[in-house]
């Protein structure tokens, strides 16, 4: 006869996956989480598996407001507004991340001097040009997609970029001995990163089946965004031998720049 303790030992191990993604949540977003989580250091180091289902959460949030927006409002001003929605909500944290990178790869010719620049606070003139033209690429972008395709864009490419981020965490090092990143991004297993690759899968998929957005265009934004990636990835390793976190962040923002410009590039004109 069976008894209840495997049924007990799989719940346990179900709502410790849900605490690792509530612990995902609470640190790329301002979104509060339940009291019952808990927290633990080590915990930290295995959220990262969750890190692309956040960005469904993101994705849900920045559609709703482009949603809600496009009703009464012209098109371009919903995707700014969308756009506002998402950085209050993750806090800016990959729009800093690509800032920094921006300074300390334009501005450092050794890795010390890179990893020294963009662990300054400060933004310099690299930083806020990249991130000011970044911005206005992606609301550009979204803006000359169809009115209802730049909402389903938000809802594919917050979680596919973010997918693309988690990638470096699977393949590359980390390159700070010290860092808000670090206690998230020392690892990841295959099976961690196929995890993190499903959540993408599943609203990426239900996009193209039902019509929201061609299977053309979402191949061909995930093409611009996996080349986006890796050659972020290849400056990382020969600039200074790995990523940190703000190399995290620039990869999110770039691959999902990437992501609406191929989609745009596969759409009729």
């Amino acid at each position: 006869m069976p008894t209840a303790i495997p049924r007990a030992g799989f719940a346990n191990r179900c709502l410790h996956q849900l605490r690792l993604f509530f612990i995902a949540l609470q640190f790329f977003t301002r979104l509060p989480i339940p009291r019952w989580v808990g927290f633990a250091p080590d915990w930290l180091q295995h959220a990262s598996r969750y890190f692309p289902a956040v960005g469904i959460v993101v994705g849900i949030v920045t559609a709703a407001v482009y949603a809600v927006s496009v009703f009464i409002l012209p098109q371009p001003v919903a995707v700014l507004l969308s756009t506002v929605a998402g950085i209050y909500l993750t806090g800016a944290l990959h729009e800093d991340g690509f800032a920094d990178m921006c300074d300390g790869f334009g501005g450092g010719f050794t890795p010390e001097r890179v990893l020294e620049i963009m662990q300054d606070s400060r933004i310099g003139a690299y930083g806020a040009i990249g991130i000011g033209l970044l911005l206005a690429l992606k609301c550009v972008a979204l803006s000359s997609l169809p009115a209802w395709s730049a909402a389903a864009a938000l809802l594919a490419a917050h979680p596919l970029s973010r997918l693309a981020s988690a990638a470096l965490i699977w393949r590359l090092s980390y390159r700070k001995a010290e860092g808000k990143a670090k206690p998230l991004a020392q690892e990841m297993s295959t099976a961690e990163f196929c995890i993190g690759a499903t959540a993408v899968l599943l609203p990426v998929a239900a996009l193209g089946f039902t019509g929201c957005l061609p299977w053309q265009g979402i191949a061909a934004g995930a093409f611009a965004a996996a080349l986006a990636a890796l050659w972020l990835a290849r400056m990382f390793v020969r600039r200074i031998g790995g990523y940190t976190g703000d190399c995290l962040g620039a990869v999110q923002q770039v691959s999902e720049a990437a992501f609406y410009l191929g989609l745009l590039a596969a759409m009729p004109h």
